[in-house]
Parts: C-alpha cells; structure tokens; sequence
C-alpha cells in the first residue's frame, strides 16, 4: 500500500525544479560567448586568468630581480640562493613571462663581477649589509607571494589554479629555506 503525500506540501518550486533550472543557467553561461572568441567574449579585455597569469609572472620576476640584488651584495650566498633563484625563474617561464623583462638573464651575475648587471641597479630593492638580514628578507617576500597566490588561485580555472598553487608550494618551502639558511 503506498504512503499517502505528505499532508504539508511546502509552497515554492520543488528541488527537481530548482537543480534542472541551475543546471540550464550554467549551460546557457557557458555557450554565452562566440565561437573562437579568446577572451570569453570581454570585448577584447584580458580575461581574470589571463590578468592572473600577467601579475604572477611579473611577481616572479620581481622576485628574481630580488634574488639577483641579494647574490650581487652577497656572493657567498650563491650555493643557497642560486637554485632558489632557477626555481623563480621557472616560475615565471611557467606563468608565461619571457626572457624580456628587468631580470631577464637566466643566470645570477657572477659573484666575481665589479659592477652590477643592469637588472640590479635602478628598480632593485636595497639589501641589507648582514647575510642573515638579507635571507630573512628573502624568505618575507617568497612568504608574502606565496600567501597572495594561495589566496589568488581560489578564484582561477583548473589548470591555472592547480598551476598557483604548486608555485605557492614551492614558494613557501623557499621561505622555510632561507629561513634555515638565516640561522
């Protein structure tokens, strides 16, 4: 014998209702810009990931920039700071930066050098005289990036985000690095 319906029906859409119109809103969403359109149909404006990729990449670089000025101060530093630094540099070919850029050469300038590379001079950060200083710094700016891109990769599209959060990974193990290396 079947149950009879219950006695108090809620007024309102039922839940099959609700989940099928969910489920046509999100396909009409998708299928809302034109074929081959690369921006997703923004009119030519770059879209959120593609913004995302631009600013870590540019924070990668800036980082290398960091790491450049800290080798240059501090050339013992080099067998600490140099694979530290290929890291940043990966990052920042991964993100889609390029070899153009403040910071563009792939390798350190050479701790024997008299001058610094043009990379170091004008937009580079001031470095502290004490090696100890000079990592903790360091380490503050991979922690500071590597939380901004932790935060940053909530609101990005699968791969993108997968991609934010191994370099925030890797970054935040940079900062406990130099943060042993400080010791």
């Amino acid at each position: 014998m079947p149950y009879p319906p219950s006695p108090r029906v809620l007024p309102g859409p039922r839940r099959r209702t609700l989940l099928a119109s969910a489920a046509g809103a999100a396909l009409l969403a998708g299928c809302s810009s034109a074929p081959g359109d690369p921006d997703g149909g923004t009119g030519g404006s770059p879209s959120l990931a593609e913004r995302a990729r631009a600013r870590a990449a540019r924070d990668s670089d800036g980082l290398v920039g960091r790491y450049d000025a800290v080798l240059a101060a501090h050339p013992a530093l080099a067998p600490l700071l140099t694979p530290l630094r290929a890291e940043a540099v990966r990052h920042r070919e991964a993100f889609g930066g390029g070899a153009s850029g403040s910071s563009a050469s792939s390798s350190p300038t050479p701790p024997g050098s008299a001058s610094p590379s043009p990379s170091v001079s004008a937009s580079a950060p001031a470095v502290p005289a004490d090696e100890r200083d000079a990592l903790a710094e360091l380490a503050a700016a991979e922690r500071t990036l590597a939380d901004q891109r932790a935060r940053t990769l909530l609101e990005m599209p699968g791969e993108l985000a997968r991609l934010l959060a191994s370099v925030a990974a890797a970054g935040a193990a940079h900062a406990f690095l130099l943060t042993e290396g400080a010791k």
